[in-house]
């Protein structure tokens, strides 16, 4: 189990980017949460066995590619017990 810290900087906000990201989240087996920065950039969280975030996650760049100017990744602590995919307000 793994847990991945995302930012997406470039046109990520006002753009469906959230919602885009949720539905790719329910095609895989992977828990966590999307949500818009004060920034203009857009933060996921992604959690799950390594092969399923590395699908949701290129997934999500195939689908928003013309979207993302830069993507970051940082492994973060997993959340114990965590269900679902939400976006944050």
């Amino acid at each position: 189990m793994q847990r991945r810290a995302v930012i997406f900087q470039g046109r990520v906000q006002g753009v469906g980017f959230r919602y885009a990201t949720r539905e790719v989240a329910e095609a895989f087996a992977v828990t966590g949460w999307v949500r818009n920065e004060p920034d203009g950039s857009v933060r996921l969280e992604v959690q799950g066995e390594p092969a399923e975030v590395a699908a949701m996650l290129e997934a999500l760049q195939t689908r928003m590619d013309g979207y993302i100017r830069e993507t970051r990744i940082e492994a973060i602590a997993v959340t114990p017990g965590e269900a679902g995919f939400g976006i944050r307000r």
